[in-house]
C-alpha cells in the first residue's frame, strides 16, 4: 500500500530537478501523477530534462503518469491544465506548486518584462492553481497543497554590508517571491483548514544540485557533495501531502528539519536544523 494510492496528483515544474523527483516518488507511492511543465522533449530547453523523460521513468517503474505542457504564467493555461487533469484522472487530490523561473539580476538592471514574468510563474501561478484545486477539494472535504519555497526567502538581513557580494548576487526578486509564497501558504492554510484541506510549504535545508542550480552556479555540479539529494525534498513533500491535517497544515519548514521531526531520517543538517529558517518557519 502506498501513501497516495489512487490519489490524483499535479506537480508543476516536473520536467527536471526537484519537480521530477517529486513526481517519481509520488507515483511510486501509488499516485496518478500529472507532470506539468513547458519542456515536453529533450532538446526543447537548454537544460537537461523533459516531461517525456520524467513520465518514461515513472512508467518504467510501474507507475501511472501523464505529461501536459503548460505555460503557467498565463491563467488561461492554468485553467486548461486543471481541466485536462479532471478529464484524464478526475478531481485533483494533491497539488504541488514547484515550478520556478529565476533571473539572477540586480534590481537596477532587471527588465520589467522579466520581473513580471517571474512573479507570474513563482507567485501568481500558485494562487491560480490553488484556487482551481480548492474548487474541487473543498466540496469533498479533503486535499493537500504543497508549495515549494527556497532559502532565498530568508534574505540578507540588515546592513551595513561590508561584503560587496551581499545584495549584488541578484536574488532579490526570487527571494521576495518565495517570502510571499510562505506568507500565502500560511494564510491559505488558515482559510481552508475548516474544509479539511491542508496547505504547507517546504524549502531545501541545503542547496539541491539540479540542472538549474548548476546553470546558475549555485553549486559546482550535479554531484556537488555540499548539496542535498533531491530525494529529501521529494520525501518532505510527500510527508506534507499525506500526514494528518492537524500535524502539518500551515507549516513553513525545511526538508531535513521536517523529515527528522517525523522520524523519516535520523541525521539532519542545514537550514531549520543548524541555522534558523525564515520568520514564517518559526511561527
Amino acid at each position: 500500500m502506498g501513501r497516495l494510492d489512487g490519489k490524483v496528483v499535479v506537480v508543476t515544474g516536473a520536467s527536471r530537478g526537484i519537480g521530477a523527483e517529486i513526481a517519481r516518488l509520488f507515483a511510486a507511492e501509488g499516485g496518478r501523477v500529472v507532470c506539468a511543465a513547458r519542456t515536453l522533449r529533450e532538446g526543447d530547453h537548454q537544460l537537461a530534462g523533459s516531461l517525456e523523460t520524467t513520465v518514461a521513468a515513472i512508467r518504467a517503474a510501474g507507475g501511472e503518469a501523464r505529461a501536459f505542457t503548460a505555460n503557467i504564467a498565463e491563467p488561461a493555461e492554468c485553467e486548461k491544465l486543471m481541466g485536462a487533469v479532471r478529464e484524464t484522472y478526475g478531481p485533483v487530490d494533491v497539488l504541488v506548486n514547484n515550478a520556478a523561473l529565476t533571473y539572477y539580476l540586480p534590481t537596477k538592471d532587471f527588465p520589467l518584462s522579466r520581473w513580471l514574468r517571474s512573479w507570474a510563474v513563482n507567485f501568481h501561478a500558485p494562487f491560480v492553481l490553488s484556487q482551481l484545486a480548492l474548487a474541487e477539494m473543498i466540496p469533498r472535504g479533503a486535499g493537500a497543497i504543497v508549495n515549494i519555497s527556497s532559502g532565498a526567502a530568508i534574505g540578507p538581513g540588515r546592513g551595513p554590508y561590508p561584503d560587496p557580494a551581499v545584495g549584488t548576487r541578484g536574488g532579490t526578486c526570487y527571494g521576495a517571491e518565495k517570502a510571499a509564497l510562505e506568507r500565502f501558504s500560511q494564510g491559505l492554510a488558515a482559510e481552508v483548514y475548516q474544509y479539511g484541506v491542508s496547505v504547507a510549504c517546504v524549502s531545501p535545508s541545503q542547496i539541491v544540485p539540479t540542472p538549474g542550480t548548476v546553470y546558475h552556479r549555485l553549486v559546482k555540479s550535479i554531484d556537488d557533495p555540499r548539496g542535498e539529494a533531491p530525494e529529501l525534498m521529494a520525501k518532505a513533500a510527500l510527508l506534507l501531502a499525506t500526514e494528518p491535517l492537524e500535524k502539518v497544515s500551515g507549516r513553513v519548514t525545511y526538508s531535513q528539519q521536517i523529515l527528522k521531526e517525523f522520524g523519516w531520517i535520523t541525521d539532519a543538517r542545514g537550514r531549520g536544523v543548524d541555522t534558523p529558517g525564515s520568520g514564517y518557519s518559526q511561527i
